[in-house]
This record gives C-alpha cells, structure tokens and sequence, in this order.
C-alpha cells in the first residue's frame, strides 16, 4: 500500500478542478476534533464520498499510523472509493529531534499510508520550538528540510501546516519566515499559514499574508480556526491578500468553537470573487452536501448558516415580502438556487399582505387576488399567534388554516367525538400510560385504546389505531421531532403550552402546531393536523366520517380496536 494510486486519488481525472487554486477539506481530522463528534471509519468514508462529489480539490483523512482507525480509513478509502474530484491527504508532522525521516516511525507511516498528497505540520512559533519541541530552532529548520525533502523523494506532494504562525510571526517575524522558506526550498508545493489559536482579524490576517509572500515567494495557503468568529472573513482576507489555497471544514466543524466552513467559503469564491473552484454544477449541490454530512455527524444542521440554513433566505417582515414580491433580489444577495436552497416567506403576527401572498403561492393556493381573503387570512393569523400559536415553523398548519379560510378545506378525514389519557404510577417505579380515542371515520364510530412510553405517545398510537384500516397509508407516517414551548410561564405548572411536531413519510416532512392549556391537549392538536396534512398532500380521497352522533349513543357496528 506504500505506492500512490493517482487515477483513484483524483489526480489527472478529467474532472479534477485546476492546480491554481486549492479546496481544501479537513473536516475528516480538524473538524472531527469538534467536541461531541466520535466519526467511525464507515462514518469518515461516507463523508469523504459526499466531499468528493461536492468537488473539492483535497481531503485531508486524518494521521494515519498516529491510531489504528485512521490507518484503517487510508486502506479502505483507496479500496473503495473511486475519487473522481478529490485526492486523498495524509497529516502527520515532521521527523522528531535528532531522528532522520528516513528512520522515523510516524513518517514511514505517512508513506506506507499511500496517500499521494501530505500534508506536514511543524512549528513556526520560536517559543513553542524551544518549550513543546524541547529543541533549537535551527534544529527545527532542519526538521522541516529533511522530512520534506524525504515525503517528495518518495514521489509524494507535500504541503507544510505552520502551526501558530500568526502567533510566532508576531513574537519572531524573521524566523516564522525562515520556516517558510526552508520548507518551499525543500520542495513543499503549498505553506500553510495557521491561526492556530484562532485569534486573528481580517485585517491582520491579510497585512501577514501579503508580508509574507512577499518576502518569501512561496505559494501559501489560510488555515483559520473561528474564535474570534472571523475564520470565514479571514480566509477570504488570505485570498485578496494572494493566499491560493484554502483549507475549511464542512459546516465549520472543529476544535473549541470550530474551523472556517467550507460552504460559505467556497460559495464567497465563486459568487463574490468569481473564482471557478469547484467542478461544473455542483455548487448547486452545496445545501444538500452540507446537511448530508450534517447527518452523518449526527448534528442537527444549524437553521441560521449562510448559504445553506433553511433560513438563510427566509423572510418574516410584511417589508421584506412587499419588495420581494416585486423583485426577489431586493432583499436576497443571490439567488438561493446558486446554493440548492430555496426561498421561504415566513407568515407571523408580523405578516403583511405581501407575505401571506407569496407564501400562499408556495404553497400552491390561488387566492385569486382577493383582498378582502388576504386580509381576512391576516387578520387570522395575527388572532391565532396572539393565543400562542406560530406559524413559521409549521407550515402545514399554516396551509390546513389557508385552505380553511379559502373555502378549499377538504372533507375531514375524521371528526373526533372525545379523547381520553391515564397515567399510572406502578409500585415498582415505573409508569404506564393509555388512551382511548372515539372518532367517526368510514362511516363507522371507532373507539381505539392504545398503551405508549408517555402519554402523548399513547394518544398518537391510539389515533393511528383507529384511522389505520381506513386510511393505510399512515404507516408509512413517523413522528421526527416534538417540541414544547411552555408560554405564560408566571402561571407555573398551569402555564399554557405550545408543541411543534414534526412529521415525515419516504418523501418529505411537514410540522404542525398546537396549543393548548397543557402540553397533552396541544400535542393532540399538533397530531390531528400532522395526520390531516399528511393524507392531504399524499392525494388521499376522505373516507365517509358518518352521521353526527354524541357520545353517548350506543351504536351497534361500533369497533372497538385495542393498537399496539
């Protein structure tokens, strides 16, 4: 495994992006430094696999000989991933003191990996050379030189990480110069300027790099950690600065508070700058790269992240919806489908004519220009929030009320005559729950009971119960996320409540809302619509809910189902 496959790593691949500029992605070794992140191997290979086919030009793996699952990934990347844009890096540092590269364990590691690209990190910093290393600063030049020159006679293209550069450059500009120059002499195609600690501004950054490459020559790349919450903004100062490769994270995953994110990066370079980094269309591939690797991290992708959130281009203000309604880039930087993502008009007691207009065109409701609908639709929307409800992030609710005030409201599904929930306190500690729904649905009452974890759980099992054998296609239905919002707090436990659930099917996902003078009877609310909505935009036809009876007739026919 010691010999580079070029062709599997991406190299001369017709698709692979141009050498000029680098992408260059360690979201697989910095970014799984990120706190509550664990990636498996399978986890790491998943990611890489969506790395490359975003199209960024490096993906740096992880240390291989430094622990056995990064030395495992190395094997088994290059036995099962045909890279078609990426090539494949290894990390490591430089030789030990008083070691030749040669006889270094952890750099033959490097080379046994047979990755064709890697990627060294040495001191840069004088103090950190002489307290961490334990070592001469000429010693550590040395360092540098030999194990450079080693990795390229080997056939293997070497990039140097100066760790703590920014730092260093400022306690000892000279000899952070010197570590630059000793590696470009020695073969190094990129040297990678490092705010290790984070600590950097744009301005700074830029001041540094333009320094340097002047005084050096050397072909230098930005490596930016976000703790002064400038990693973005100073990666892209390096670049106007003349830095020509980038190195990112995806969704800025990393230590402490995380790296520069590749996403925003790579998407100031092409829209802003004008740069052709990626591969032909893939930038449109942004938003879905990002959550698809969001899910294998197992983090709920931020909603807020530029480009790619799903509310960076969501508009709230009646404002903002009456000049989008006229032209949509008067309040949006770009076109949201550059990125794969969309525009959303949010629709809240803020919401205007305007908003409640384009939002209804989403959804594809015609309302026919009617002012006196649009006001009334308004009007409904600002008294239901008064009582606590939200619309903005339960658009199914919002359509369910749409098609209600439009006249369009369906033939109910069902009609709920009444619901019933028990807890129980067992002796041993543990709890039970049960409901007992009664509802009319194809023409028959049907009184469902059903046992859950919790009560809410109960009553979900108990509806789904009593409509599953008139309406089949609520198996494939599953509850993804609840949430409770306690509203009037100072009422203490007597507070009202707010549930937002989230529903989805083999296709989509819908959320809906309720509220209610406690959290079981605004869950019900909230499970009622997510069921409505979720018949409705699978084109199911209503079965016959059957004659208005109250709840104490005794109806012979009545089925009485137990759900599991």
């Amino acid at each position: 495994m010691g010999t580079p496959d070029p062709a599997r790593a991406g190299r001369a691949h017709p698709y692979a992006p141009a050498d000029d500029f680098h992408v260059f992605d360690t979201t697989l070794r910095d970014g799984a430094q990120r706190e509550g992140v664990n990636l498996t191997v399978a986890d790491k290979l998943a990611i890489a696999r969506h790395l490359d086919d975003f199209g960024v030009g490096f993906i740096e793996g992880g240390w291989p000989g430094a622990n056995p699952r990064d030395t495992e990934f190395f094997a088994r990347a290059q036995a099962e991933i045909d890279f078609r844009h990426a090539q494949l890096v290894a990390f490591g540092a430089t030789r030990r003191p008083g070691v030749e590269a040669a006889d270094d364990p952890q750099v033959r590691a490097l080379v046994e990996s047979g990755a064709p690209v890697i990627t060294l990190v040495a001191k840069s910093h004088d103090r950190h050379v002489e307290r961490a290393l334990r070592t001469t600063l000429d010693e550590n030049l040395e360092m540098v030189r030999d194990t450079v020159s080693y990795l390229r006679a080997q056939g293997r293209r070497v990039f140097l990480d100066c760790e703590h550069f920014f730092d260093g450059y400022r306690a000892n500009p000279e000899y952070a110069k010197a570590v630059v120059r000793t590696a470009a002499e020695a073969g190094a195609d990129v040297v990678i300027l490092c705010d290790t600690n984070g600590g950097m501004l744009p301005a700074q950054v830029h001041a540094v790099v333009a320094t340097v490459l002047a005084d050096t020559g050397a072909r230098l790349g930005i490596h930016a950690q976000d703790d002064t919450g400038c990693a973005v903004a100073n990666t892209l100062a390096a670049v106007d600065a003349g830095a020509t490769h980038v190195q990112c994270t995806a969704n800025g995953y990393g230590e402490r508070v995380g790296n520069a994110n590749l996403f925003p990066v790579v998407a100031a370079l092409e829209l802003k700058y004008g740069k052709k980094v990626l591969p032909d269309g893939r930038l449109r591939e942004t938003t879905r790269i990002s959550h698809a690797i969001a899910e294998v991290v197992n983090l709920t992708p931020s909603t807020h992240q530029p480009y790619v959130g799903v509310s960076a281009f969501a508009h709230k203000a009646g404002l903002h919806a009456s000049a989008i309604k006229v032209d949509p880039d008067l309040y949006q930087h770009i076109n949201p489908e550059l990125v794969g993502n969309t525009m959303r008009m949010l629709v809240s007691d803020m919401a205007g004519r305007a908003s409640v207009e384009i939002k209804a065109r989403e959804l594809g409701i015609d309302l026919g220009g009617d002012r006196e609908l649009v006001g009334r639709v308004v009007e409904r929307v600002k008294e239901r929030e008064l009582k606590g409800y939200t619309y903005e992030a339960a658009d199914a609710s919002f359509e369910l009320l749409l098609r209600a005030e439009t006249g369009g409201e369906p033939t109910p599904y069902f009609r709920v005559e009444s619901w019933r929930m028990i807890a129980e306190s067992l002796q041993d500690g543990t709890h039970a729950n049960g409901a007992t729904v009664k509802l009319w649905a194809g023409g028959r009452r049907v009184i469902a009971t059903a046992e859950g974890n919790g009560p809410v759980n109960a009553l979900d099992n108990a509806l789904r119960g009593a409509l599953e054998r008139f309406y089949p296609e609520l198996a494939a239905f599953e509850l993804v996320d609840y949430r409770v919002r306690i509203l009037q707090g100072a009422h203490g436990t007597g507070s009202p409540a707010r549930v937002l659930v989230t529903t989805a099917d083999d296709s989509a996902r819908w959320s809906t809302v309720g509220v209610g003078d406690n959290v079981v009877a605004a869950s019900w609310q909230a499970l009622q619509d997510a069921i409505t909505y979720g018949l409705l935009r699978a084109g199911v036809h209503p079965a016959d809910v059957g004659r208005d009876s109250g709840p104490s007739a005794a109806l012979p026919g009545t089925a009485l189902v137990t759900a599991s």
